[in-house]
């Protein structure tokens, strides 16, 4: 009770709740108990009923109808309405002003609309309110209070807060039956309902889309120029990109009967639709003249070229649903929208006899069915959903256009690919990443998408796909990538000691004369202390020779220098007369002794970087070869995988956190001395 002081008042829950009114109001002196009730004072501040106890926090507030007064003190009626639109929340407070017929004085006034903005604006609230409960049907307004309230969204110039009520209003009325949604239909206008998305404000724009969504849902039908307005909007909160998000589907699944609808042989339209295509892509004479025999001879080899399984019975095809008929309208529209490329990707492909020709049909049944699971097609809006195209609301036929875009770049895929009929699979995931992966960030126009997903070629999705690995591997975290630099000398060690046990074992190399005859064998080991290369000549059925049996060295101390390929002495000597394969395998030893050298041609590319990297540790250098890479990248991969496993699941910071300051003092360390005793 307003201005009065709380009193702590102990309540018998046994007795009736009337009778526990009374005794409150008796405390207080307050005449007519009917007119209170018991309220919730703590939390959400419901009434007590008969069926709730009434037990905790309670406060008596009044219930009568006197809270509208029909005085001329509007001061009074606002504050006495602003309260009415508060308390109206709660079920037993509506259900008690309804049955007092509290709600037809609301009605009343706005159909006398005589009032302030801000007084209509707490009954329009108040009645909204009330309306919410499903205590009194929609159905039992009166026409004009829903002209008024129709009016009220048509209004150019209006509170606006008004109009968002009103508009909330005339979303309930559209989805509570189909005679009021005819009725809202008539009254409120296209133009204004546009206009209101076309606003700053937010909420009113909101509560317009949600009408919209409402006659959408109800009717079926929706001006396609809303589209751009809503694609010119700078910003979309939450509320607005669920209902954006509805539109999409709603419009999308418009489709769906074509999509699970199979191509029907009987059907001369349909078949009708499928020569055309046959016909746009290759220039044939009149079949007239031509047997029946000829005619389907000719038929079925032109299906083939065009990519069909089938080509005797191309309608086959298009039974499998989804995609359906859809495959068909998708691959007419293209026909007849872009002849050009329609004729250049089927004669392209048509023509070529290499296995790698991309079959057009095959590809856009594949496409469609695509391009429909990633728009979802057939599947009803979600509650919650909010992933929508803003490409959708700037395109009136978007998946026909989307096709038109991918099935060239299908075929650019395919060429990067180098594909054959047997990587079929393989192409289409590849295009289906492309897609998806364009249209996550949100283009906002055809051409933007068409720049986006070409420059998305098959190199650029393997990169991110292996960046990706990495990352999920968590390989890329900042933690990682430090462990790996302290890791690198240990494992960088373990390779160079390979290198030179691999010297220490020796090679077998063959000498090449002027006569480009192969007929001589020589071997070259390093010895154990790793001081001395002993070399010299041996027979071919020789394995592995002793330090003994080669009769040559050259210490260690003496070599200048490692050179390779075309700086080496030997193949200076032939300038012009080696190929590139031994030049790539060509190494020599220069040593102090005369300017000597001792000159290699390695068996193969393996033997080639094992000793240029062992001869580059003997003399202090760094390793540098391709195999010593790769090598060093698996090595560091394995130890870090061996490193991390007990770390699975578990997310590695960027940084490391922060090292606590040291204590006070140190008087914590335990006594052992004392327990022993």
């Amino acid at each position: 009770m307003p201005g009065a002081y709380p009193q702590l008042i102990q309540l018998d829950q046994k007795k009736p709740l009337t009778a526990v009114i009374k005794e409150v109001c008796d405390k207080w002196n307050l005449p007519g108990p009917d007119n209170y009730a018991l309220q919730y004072a703590d939390g959400v501040q419901t009434y007590i009923t008969e069926s709730v106890g009434h037990s905790h926090h309670l406060k008596c507030i009044t219930l009568s109808l006197g809270c509208i007064p029909n005085g001329s003190d509007s001061g009074v009626r606002c504050d006495s309405l602003k309260l009415l639109a508060d308390v109206s929340t709660d079920i037993t407070f509506a259900q008690e002003f309804i049955s007092r017929d509290g709600h037809s004085l609301l009605v009343k006034i706005v159909e006398d609309a005589h009032e302030a903005p801000l007084i209509m604006t707490h009954t329009l609230t108040a009645f909204m309110e009330l309306m919410d409960h499903g205590i009194v049907s929609w159905e039992n307004l009166s026409s004009v209070f829903i002209k008024k309230i129709a009016s009220f969204g048509n209004a150019k110039v209006l509170d606006t807060s008004i109009q968002q009520v009103s508009l909330a209003i005339l979303e309930s009325m559209v989805l509570s039956s189909s005679s009021l949604f005819n009725e809202v239909k008539h009254e409120i206008t296209l133009e204004r309902l546009v206009s209101h998305l076309q606003v700053t404000n937010q909420q009113l724009q909101t509560k317009a889309m949600a009408l919209l969504m409402a006659m959408l849902l109800a009717g079926g039908e929706a001006d396609r120029q809303v589209r751009n307005i809503i694609h010119s909007s700078s910003s979309v909160g939450d509320e607005m990109a669920h209902y954006l998000y509805v539109l999409q589907t709603v419009r999308l699944n418009h489709l769906e009967a074509r999509m699970r609808t199979p191509l029907d042989s009987y059907n001369q339209e349909q078949r009708d639709m499928l020569h055309g295509l046959r016909q746009a892509a290759f220039e044939t004479e009149s079949e007239s003249g031509l047997s029946n025999e000829r005619r389907r001879s000719l038929c079925a080899k032109e299906f083939k070229k065009l990519g069909f399984s089938n080509n005797s019975n191309p309608g086959l095809d298009l039974s499998r649903c989804p995609p359906g008929l859809l495959a068909l309208d998708t691959m007419a529209y293209f026909a007849s929208r872009y002849p050009d490329a329609y004729s250049r990707f089927v004669l392209e492909n048509s023509s070529r006899e290499d296995k790698h020709e991309c079959p057009f049909a095959r590809s856009s049944i594949q496409l469609t069915l695509i391009l429909c699971e990633i728009l979802r097609i057939g599947e009803p809006p979600s509650e919650t959903g909010s992933d929508y195209h803003p490409i959708f609301f700037a395109q009136d036929r978007l998946l026909e256009e989307l096709f038109c875009i991918c099935i060239q770049l299908l075929n650019k895929t395919w060429k990067e690919m180098r594909a054959t009929q047997e990587d079929f699979d393989k192409v289409m995931q590849v295009v289906r990443e492309q897609i998806t992966r364009t249209l996550s960030s949100k283009p906002t126009s055809l051409e933007l998408f068409k720049n986006k997903v070409n420059v998305l070629n098959y190199s650029e999705i393997l990169k991110l796909r292996q960046t990706e690995r990495l990352h999920q591997e968590e390989t890329l975290a900042p933690p990682v990538l430090e462990l790996k630099e302290r890791l690198k000398p240990e494992l960088l060690e373990l390779i160079r000691q390979q290198r030179l046990n691999r010297l220490c074992h020796g090679t077998l190399f063959r000498k090449i004369s002027s006569r480009r005859r192969q007929d001589k064998l020589w071997y070259c080991r390093l010895s154990p202390n790793h001081k001395v290369l002993h070399y010299g000549d041996v027979e071919e059925e020789t394995e592995m020779p002793s330090i003994e049996a080669l009769q040559e060295k050259i210490p260690v101390a003496d070599i200048k220098s490692v050179v390779t390929g075309k700086d080496c002495p030997h193949m200076k000597e032939n300038k012009g007369k080696q190929t590139k394969e031994v030049l790539d395998l060509a190494f020599s030893i220069t040593y102090d002794v005369e300017e000597y050298s001792l000159n290699f041609i390695a068996s193969s590319r393996t033997d080639f970087c094992l000793w240029t990297d062992g001869l580059n540790v003997l003399l202090g250098k760094e390793m540098s070869s391709e195999s010593m890479r790769s090598e060093l990248e698996i090595l560091l991969s394995m130890e870090i995988k061996l490193r991390l496993l007990d770390l699975e699941n578990v997310p590695i910071p960027d940084t490391a956190p922060p090292i606590p300051k040291p204590p006070s003092n140190f008087n914590f360390c335990y006594d052992f001395s004392q327990a022993e005793q």
